[in-house]
């Protein structure tokens, strides 16, 4: 080394100086440091020039662009050669061939290297050296893209599992988990859990979820809340492994379904999302949705599921897989916009818009209607199985029954009461102004007009009552529809109108 120092102005008089910039080249691939940029920008202030690194297709990777000339850099690529010098119009160029392997082929690349002096032994021997570096950082650039391809992957065959158990299909969704999950669906029943917390921390909490779950859970990113992450696990004790995630965390919420069948997951996911609202009015940040009093727990079950099946009655006549299908999008069409459905189920917004609407016309409704779209839901989640513990109940000649006979029993009657009474205690109207927005289907301007008062304090009111009845009223779902049964029940709102003609009375209002 010592003949290096007098091959060039940028070197040393001694030989730990000599061998400087070797130790800092060595210093580009540690932990903290490896990056393809820093490493060329390094390199041409140790030769002081500019530095390129290309791909084969000729797009820059690090550094400043170099012109080349392409004969030459296609012998590069080629392998003909390994490397070349040239003098081009008083500017000196270095080329070094710099090949990597990458998840499906080899690749090779150029590091280019121009200056405006010659390039002395010193100069010339860092091009040299940097080269094997550039190769093991273009590796590990390969290494941790295909990585998050493969986690990219991972997630996306997660997520459609997710959305053929939505839609009922569990021989296919058995079929394509179990490739990556063997057994993880080899189960009649799941429960489903939401988890909530920060947007820019799910990533983290995803892998939280995964490892607090031991593989033996499905861990899927929500595609329509980008707050939430969504679990389904066979495994009875999966509320046990999720809920140190929440435990003294703030901002972060659980809530978690009961049991149902593979084929009801989407009911369970909405369980979970109802539990989850409970969650943000529980000290402990967490909630299942068993341990709340639900309308329909309280009616009659067998005139519960015999008014059921009338109500969805004309949907019997389509093929079990559109059936299916259909009513898997109502509920959650019902639950969540348009949007959220579709990212959920994986379809367009116009596909669920167009969905709903047949199931609109079928029933001979108007979901623009807060009561029926309520009317509906109970319906929907009654005949899936969720209203019922234990599973589905026999309706053979049970009686036929009006919705009015099922709000009329004690027990419901005392939970509307009771819940809605809640709202008295406030020294402002809230129930007055509730029952008129749900009136207006939750338009505060509509309801301002009816109230005589501004559109700005009909929302706050029902803001106001949502840590009252512990239910979100202002985003559409199982919550509001609760609290519009409460309002059918005391009689607060007139019975919804279904199926509005019967066959061969045109002019014949039907209330179901």
């Amino acid at each position: 080394m010592a003949g290096l120092a007098d091959q060039g102005p940028h070197t040393r008089g001694t030989h730990g100086e000599d061998t400087a910039w070797a130790e800092e080249l060595l210093d580009q691939l540690r932990s903290t440091g490896r990056d393809l940029g820093r490493v060329a920008d390094w390199l041409a202030r140790a030769v002081a020039g500019t530095v390129c690194v290309r791909d084969d297709a000729g797009a820059v990777l690090a550094g400043d662009p170099v012109p080349l000339a392409a004969p030459l850099v296609a012998d590069v690529l080629s392998g003909r050669i390994s490397s070349a010098a040239v003098a081009d119009g008083g500017r000196h160029v270095r080329l070094v061939a710099v090949r990597h392997r990458g998840p499906f082929r080899e690749s090779t690349g150029v590091l280019a290297v121009a200056r405006a002096t010659p390039f002395d032994r010193r100069s010339a021997e860092i091009v040299t050296r940097t080269a094997p570096v550039v190769e093991l950082l273009l590796r590990e650039r390969e290494l941790t893209a295909a990585g998050r391809r493969l986690r990219r992957a991972t997630a996306d065959l997660r997520l459609a599992i997710l959305q053929l158990l939505m839609v009922e299909d569990t021989v296919a969704a058995r079929r394509v988990a179990a490739g990556l999950w063997p057994g993880l669906l080899d189960t009649d029943t799941a429960s489903v859990y939401v988890v909530e917390g920060a947007a820019e921390e799910r990533d983290r909490l995803v892998d939280e979820c995964i490892e607090a779950t031991g593989g033996r859970a499905l861990v899927v990113r929500c595609p329509a809340m980008d707050r939430h992450i969504i679990v389904l696990s066979p495994a009875t004790t999966a509320g046990e492994w999720l809920r140190p995630l929440v435990d003294s965390r703030p901002g972060t919420y659980l809530g978690g379904s009961v049991r149902q069948s593979l084929a009801q997951t989407s009911l369970a996911y909405g369980q979970a999302i109802s539990a989850l609202a409970v969650a943000h009015f529980r000290p402990d940040q967490v909630a299942v949705y068993a341990e709340r009093t639900h309308p329909e727990t309280l009616m009659d079950l067998v005139a519960l599921r015999a008014w059921s099946a009338d109500v969805l009655r004309p949907l019997d006549t389509l093929p079990h897989h559109t059936r299916a299908e259909l009513l898997a999008t109502t509920r959650l069409g019902l639950e969540y916009t348009a949007v959220s459905t579709a990212k959920v189920l994986g379809v367009s917004r116009n596909t669920v818009r167009a969905r709903m609407d047949r199931v609109e016309a079928m029933l001979d409704t108007d979901f623009s209607d807060l009561a029926v779209r309520a009317t509906v839901h109970l319906a929907l989640n009654t005949q899936a199985g969720c209203a019922v513990p234990g599973g589905p109940v026999s309706v053979a000649g049970a009686p036929a029954v009006r919705l009015g006979g099922l709000l009329a029993g004690t027990a419901i009657r005392t939970w509307a009461h009771d819940l809605l009474d809640r709202l008295t205690h406030d020294g402002r109207d809230l129930r007055g102004t509730l029952r008129a927005w749900i009136g207006a289907g939750a338009n505060a301007e509509r309801a301002a007009q009816d109230l005589g008062v501004h559109a700005q304090t009909v929302r706050e009111h029902v803001r106001s009552a949502e840590p009252v009845l512990e239910r979100q009223l202002l985003a559409s779902g199982s919550d509001l529809y609760e609290v519009v049964l409460a309002h059918l029940v005391v009689g607060d709102l007139s019975e919804p109108v279904l199926r509005r003609t019967k066959p061969g009375q045109s002019d014949a209002a039907v209330h179901r």
